[in-house]
């Protein structure tokens, strides 16, 4: 041990032995660990005065030979030392909690006497002595430590330290206390001051960031006859308000508050005072509400609205790095509205539209952008009460207005006349397109994606812009659109969900009266038979069968980007159709002989035919029983769509057939053809770079197609022209693509697979095929769709 407090442990060494002298002297050392008042010194004279408590009697009255000191003569490391003076100022305690993680308690109190001042600090052990004194009392303290703290002495109470009050008579020299009142008006900077008032507004306790630490700061503000000021509290004595249960419209005493000025403002704060609650003659508190339309610029207004618009918080980065947040709403009185700027921590209140707002001491600032010049500005000293009891005849008003803020049902949107007005609609979402990229006149990147929303009165269009187009949608959940604004097209009302608009998403029990996502489809959309089909039908549904499915292939857009596409042949009892399933619709598990339900499915006519295409504006998925009741089996529609004839019994325009033949020719000359990768139209070579006719794009590697022309011969003994192409060709060859490819830059001989194209001849095959007119050649031809059979 330390020779200083191995001289401690002498003192009381015949009651304990050194080991356990440590013993103790560790325990108090990790219990005021981060106590910086607090020297291993002190806390030895903590493990003495415990173990001479024990058979000593301790008198509160100092005895002759006790060190009955003069503050001036104080000096830093004394200890045993017992002090007399007169109270001049008393703290609150404070709760802290030590680096060891104790949560311990300390007060301060200022003693005078005919030398000098000096800082008593009570611990937790000493908290209980408070309640015998109070300001201007003289006392008698014993067993203090002396100690020189950021270059003050002061004095530390011990756990065996007494107090006791004594008799002012007896003590005439000391300095006379006197609890001097200060008017809020008469407050000089960098002074202490007692001040009696009435609170009438307390802020909500605010942390803040201070050199890697957390803080907290509160405040309230206190009203006298002559004026008003704020009083701030500072980390753990933020809870000062609740541990004095404080209110607004309390009286209170500021004994011993700081007076500070900053920005030419006076306010007050806590450090080493205290505030007492009571009944104290101060003006009563009388709340004042200010009317939006009548504010200008000003500070310490209180506003009451109803909130008519609530728009996304903000995050944005501080200059010091930190993550700061903002947002903005709207509320409206009886006489106007005003934009309200929320910062930091007020954001994350939950607010919503209807709801009512007392805002307690915001700032009032000019503001150009709003109709009325102005708007409120919150700041760490505002109060926001959410929904207030408040007997005030703005209540009845609100509630009329809260009716005018309800969701319009979707219907009526088309009542409305003239782009950018703003409105509310709560649907559910029957459609989502992909993301598009776009550039704004300012040549500003910009993206969009366009959906449907409906309710049980109709669907909308929706356009959504930037980042709300980045939004995660999912098809037949509830949509709360706020703030969304009109546009008027050309043969409907559309709407824009772009900067100011809110999306919020719901759950089904927050929207009971809004029917589920099938009732809604069988309201909008129309059932028809494949052979009913008309091109640029819309929002129609289709019930079939899969007769045949392709594997997806991949392509690149003309922006670069990758897609990918499906092919599938759709039949019901009345006809069968090519349909064309993209990107994320492409990657569904089907398989020939499902049966599907396809809702909102574009309709082309392409080819000489019908096509339906299937993006993500559509849906499709496997159809319920009850859809399928009347749907024929696989093996029904392909007897009923996959007729079966001849070559000579075939006509131009026939659709659909089933033909049988013995391939007599394979035509071995061009089987390859290059094609653009991105519009998939023919390409010329221009100083070794590929080049396309139609789109303009320049390329090192093209795409190649497969092709094989041959003519079948059938039991009529007549032949046709049949043309394979891409995946076709190459199950009929028995190869890929690619493979070919490879062998042709293996090889360098074009004509590498001449053998294997020849080996195709007295090939029998069965297939379904389309019949068109060849007016090249003035004959009818094959245009073989699936690939049925093949064999010797």
């Amino acid at each position: 041990m330390d020779s200083k407090i191995l001289e401690k442990y002498k003192k009381v060494e015949d009651k304990l032995t050194e080991e356990e002298f440590e013993k103790k002297f560790n325990e108090l050392k990790e219990e005021y660990a981060g106590n910086d008042l607090m020297d291993d010194l002190d806390l030895a004279k903590m493990v003495v005065g415990l173990f001479n408590d024990e058979e000593e009697e301790i008198k509160p009255i100092a005895k002759e030979g006790d060190q009955i000191k003069k503050i001036k003569d104080l000096y830093d490391g004394e200890d045993d030392v017992t002090l007399i003076g007169r109270v001049f100022s008393v703290s609150d305690p404070t709760d802290t909690v030590t680096r060891a993680g104790k949560n311990i308690r300390f007060a301060k109190v200022k003693l005078a006497d005919e030398s000098g001042e000096v800082v008593a600090t009570f611990w937790t052990e000493n908290i209980k002595l408070l309640k015998k004194f109070s300001e201007g009392d003289i006392v008698e303290i014993t067993r203090l430590s002396v100690k020189k703290f950021r270059g003050d002495l002061g004095v530390g109470l011990i756990p065996t330290s007494t107090l006791n009050v004594l008799n002012s008579d007896d003590y005439a020299n000391l300095p006379e206390y006197q609890e001097n009142i200060t008017s809020i008006s008469d407050l000089v900077p960098d002074t202490t001051a007692n001040v009696v008032g009435r609170i009438i507004r307390i802020s909500p306790i605010r942390t803040f960031d201070s050199n890697g630490k957390q803080g907290k700061v509160a405040s309230f503000d206190v009203q006298d006859a002559s004026g008003k000021i704020t009083y701030t509290l500072w980390n753990n004595d933020v809870n000062l308000i609740e541990k004095l249960e404080l209110s607004e419209g309390d009286s209170v005493k500021l004994l011993s508050a700081n007076v500070r000025e900053r920005n030419d403002e006076i306010s007050l704060s806590q450090f080493s005072g205290r505030i007492v609650k009571g009944d104290f003659d101060v003006p009563e508190f009388e709340e004042e509400i200010s009317k939006i339309s009548q504010v200008t610029e000003s500070k310490d207004i209180n506003l009451l609205g109803i909130v008519t618009k609530v728009l996304d918080t903000i995050e944005f980065n501080r200059t010091d790095g930190s993550l700061g947040y903002v947002r903005s709403i709207e509320i409206t009185d009886d006489t106007g509205s005003i934009r309200v700027t929320l910062w930091n921590e007020d954001t994350k209140l939950e607010i919503n539209k209807g709801d009512i707002l007392k805002i307690i001491s915001t700032n009032i600032e000019h503001d150009d952008y709003s109709e009325s010049g102005y708007k409120a500005n919150t700041n760490w000293n505002t109060r926001l009460i959410l929904n207030p009891d408040d007997n005030s005849n703005l209540m009845d008003v609100f509630e009329e207005y809260k009716e005018k803020l309800k969701p319009i049902k979707i219907a009526n949107v088309q009542e409305y006349e003239d782009d950018g007005e703003e409105l509310d609609v709560i649907g559910r979402l029957v459609s989502i397109s992909e993301i598009r990229e776009f550039e704004r006149e300012d040549s500003t990147p910009g993206i969009v994606r366009s959906g449907e929303l409906a309710d049980e009165t109709g669907i909308v269009r929706v356009s959504f812009w930037d980042n709300k187009a980045q939004e995660t949608f999912i098809i037949g959940t509830a949509v709360h659109l706020e703030n969304a604004r009109t546009r008027v097209g050309l043969y409907a009302v559309e709407l824009n969900a772009g900067r100011t608009t809110r999306i919020i998403h719901l759950k089904d029990n927050e929207v009971v009266d809004l029917p589920p996502l099938s009732e809604i489809e069988d309201n909008i959309y129309t059932t028809k038979k494949i052979e009913e089909l008309e091109e640029d039908d819309s929002r129609i549904r289709v019930v079939g069968r899969i007769l045949d499915i392709q594997e997806p292939s991949e392509f690149q857009r003309q922006d670069g980007s990758p897609g990918i596409v499906r092919s599938i042949t759709l039949a019901d009892e009345t006809g069968s159709i090519r349909t064309s399933l993209w990107d994320n619709q492409a990657e569904i598990y089907f398989e020939a002989g499902d049966s599907v339900k396809i809702q909102n499915p574009r309709v082309n006519y392409r080819n000489d035919g019908f096509e339906l295409s299937i993006g993500a504006n559509s849906n499709i998925e496997r159809a319920s029983e009850e859809d399928t009741v009347d749907l024929p089996s696989y093996e029904e529609l392909e007897e009923s769509i996959y007729k079966i004839k001849t070559v000579d019994d075939l006509e131009d325009d026939d659709r659909d057939v089933k033909i049988t033949g013995k391939i007599v020719e394979v035509n071995t000359n061009k089987y390859l053809l290059t094609q653009c990768p991105s519009c998939n139209n023919s390409i010329e070579i221009v100083d070794d770079v590929y080049e396309c006719n139609y789109c303009g794009e320049s390329f090192d590697k093209p795409k190649n197609l497969l092709m094989i022309h041959t003519r079948i011969e059938d039991e009529s003994e007549e032949d046709i022209s049949a043309t394979f192409f891409g995946k076709l060709a190459e199950e009929l060859l028995g190869t890929t693509t690619d493979e070919i490819v490879s062998t042709i830059e293996d090889t360098g001989d074009e004509g590498a697979l001449e053998g294997k194209l020849e080996e195709l001849e007295n090939y029998t095959i069965t297939i379904i095929a389309d019949v068109d007119f060849d007016d090249f050649n003035e004959e009818i031809r094959l245009k073989p769709k699936k690939l049925i059979s093949k064999e010797l």
